[in-house]
């Protein structure tokens, strides 16, 4: 398998990624946590890549911009494959590691749960880039109804997994934002017992272990700490 690479933006806190997404270049990044969940996949599977981290400054000279299809990262290297685009890397990664469904039934299953979940997502973002806290209440209410429907699949689906008996690219997407509201609100998770124990066994795997606990991980931060 070629070797990958990744070529990213890195989201030293949630204020500077919301100034750069209101600046001159902000269709030149993804939000803080879409590309998160392809370097979980890499890290959880043991994939050999590398990692190209690109500064505002670097971006702001131009060549790597005007090298870029569609002007913006991430970008991701699988041997003479170019991909941009945040879900088409995640989708095609998820394809090559094998964690994408054992069939077609089951891939429409893992697009379902992963749409699902770009929807929390992109109303988390939201929540993060606010000024204040005053949206914050609100969304903490929501978040029942938005989680309840990965409770109860998670309930009724003996493989222990969001699809079938095998992880796949909605556990990714799964994982890393129960780990962030587990941030946001300590005790958000109480109310599901089943998510409460997925998120136990998915953080267990000793790829996932290793990652989640290290300064490379941590230093990431999504949640402000004002809003924690």
């Amino acid at each position: 398998m070629a070797r990958f690479t990744l070529t990213y933006f890195p989201v030293q806190d949630t204020k500077r990624a919301a100034q750069a997404l209101k600046s001159e270049a902000k269709t030149s990044r993804s939000p803080p946590g879409r590309a998160e969940v392809i370097r979980l996949m890499l890290k959880d599977q043991g994939a050999d890549f590398d990692e190209k981290v690109v500064t505002m400054e670097m971006w702001k000279e131009g060549t790597l911009k005007a090298s870029c299809l569609f002007g913006q990262l991430p970008m991701f290297q699988d041997g003479d494959l170019t991909l941009y685009q945040t879900n088409a890397i995640r989708r095609h990664l998820a394809r090559k590691l094998g964690v994408y469904g054992k069939d077609q039934r089951e891939a429409a299953l893992i697009d379902m749960m992963d749409e699902a979940l770009q929807d929390i997502l992109n109303k988390f973002i939201k929540l993060m880039f606010e000024k204040d806290d005053t949206g914050k209440e609100g969304y903490l209410k929501g978040l029942p109804k938005d989680f309840m429907p990965f409770e109860k699949t998670l309930s009724s689906n003996e493989g222990g997994f969001l699809v079938g008996n095998k992880i796949s690219l909605a556990d990714y997407a799964l994982v890393l934002l129960l780990i962030h509201h587990e941030v946001l609100s300590p005790t958000f998770l109480d109310a599901f017992p089943s998510l409460q124990d997925y998120l136990k066994r998915m953080c267990a795997r000793p790829n996932l272990q290793a990652y989640h606990q290290s300064d490379e991980f941590k230093s990431r931060p999504i949640v402000p700490e004002k809003k924690a």
